[in-house]
């Protein structure tokens, strides 16, 4: 039996357990943390108060603020991009994977054609070894064929799965790129403020160039960077910035520099979103096919925790896909508030919010099994 893209969207809400009532109790939930996701909770914000009766405040503090509040329970719930680990986590917290998107590397070149870099050129120019914008590097991977993917879709869009769980190509294309760079100096501007972003971010250079890349990774920037940032030869030449907010802005207004956030920020900033080339000689496009791609490659434990294979061959995998997590309690006082709390986990997911307000935006939809689990994860909210 064939389902029509309307049928399945609304299976999938009641899945959810999205179905448009007048609640006894309106909350006004309180939130804080990554500012990764934060422009997407800004768009769900009046659609989820439209279907719940629900309000909500988001503040985009970074990854790590959110993990603080979340272990003193400043607020009701909070977001990280990077699992929390540490010590101080409260026992009754859980991890929610409820956002996906790609870290995108932007940069500020005029007047230059779409940019592509691979792993181990992108380690080299963050970490000060490349300075010069047509270093030969970055030359041999701006003239150089590679491949592009194109995925097979279902009807709403997502990627179609062998039973493997992984995407199925519908064919690939030979691109040749030829790009003149210019003798520049390169600005690099990286996050100062401790944050997901950076961790996952330095956590693939790590895995992809680690004969570059020498130091794990990090909440903050300078504690992986490898070598002394601080070192005459760096100073300002390699900055920073508070946010993703703030290093975008920083870039914008820096010609011939380089970051990295959301690709939602370039726009806005009148920065150029880069391809990443992956282990598969791809050039890859930061958007939410790539990541799904690369999503799919994933493996998740019990607790919700995801560990990304940063090596792998996927053809059309982006290997800069990341995904927030929600840390939500088990034992909230006030037993409505985890009501709330738990229908606003499922709206995020839905494709209320996912799909139509986050694709426009370059997030991801979460579907399949990484679905299944969070809802197993939200079911626990209590």
């Amino acid at each position: 039996m064939k389902f029509s893209k309307s049928a399945k969207i609304a299976s999938l809400a009641l899945a959810l357990g999205l179905v448009a009532t007048t609640p006894a109790y309106a909350a006004n939930l309180e939130g804080s943390g990554a500012s990764f996701p934060a422009l997407l909770i800004e768009a769900c914000k009046a659609p989820f108060s439209a279907a719940t009766g629900h309000t909500y405040t988001y503040s985009a503090l970074g990854s790590g603020a959110g993990r603080t509040n979340s272990d003193k329970a400043v607020g009701d719930f909070w977001m990280t991009d990077a699992p929390h680990v540490g010590s101080s986590r409260r026992a009754s917290l859980i991890h929610i994977p409820v956002v996906a998107a790609p870290i995108a590397v932007l940069h500020n070149v005029p007047n230059s054609k779409t940019l592509q870099f691979s792993a181990d050129t992108i380690a080299k120019i963050f970490s000060g070894k490349i300075t010069m914008w047509n270093d030969p590097a970055i030359v041999d991977d701006n003239n150089r064929t590679t491949t592009k993917v194109i995925y097979s879709k279902n009807s709403d869009g997502s990627l179609k799965k062998n039973k493997a769980g992984d995407p199925i190509v519908l064919r690939t294309q030979t691109v040749t790129s030829k790009v003149i760079l210019p003798a520049k100096k390169i600005q690099v501007v990286y996050r100062s403020d401790s944050s997901g972003t950076t961790e996952n971010f330095t956590d693939y250079l790590n895995k992809s160039a680690p004969s570059v890349w020498t130091n794990p990774k990090k909440a903050v920037f300078k504690d992986s960077f490898p070598g002394n940032i601080n070192d005459v030869s760096n100073l300002g030449r390699i900055v920073g910035a508070a946010q993703s907010a703030g290093v975008a802005l920083q870039a914008g207004k820096t010609p011939y520099s380089i970051t990295y956030a959301e690709v939602n920020y370039a726009k806005a900033n009148k920065l150029k979103v880069a391809n990443v080339i992956n282990n598969a000689g791809a050039s890859v496009v930061p958007d939410a096919t790539g990541v799904s791609a690369f999503l799919a490659q994933a493996t998740q434990d019990a607790s919700g925790y995801l560990t990304f294979d940063f090596k792998t061959t996927e053809k059309g995998a982006y290997p800069l896909g990341i995904t927030s997590y929600l840390l939500a309690d088990t034992k909230y006082p006030n037993k409505a508030t985890a009501a709330a709390v738990s229908e606003l986990a499922k709206f995020w997911l839905s494709p209320k919010c996912a799909k139509d307000a986050g694709e426009a935006l370059g997030f991801s939809v979460i579907d399949g099994d990484f679905l299944k689990k969070s809802l197993a994860q939200i079911a626990k909210i209590g």
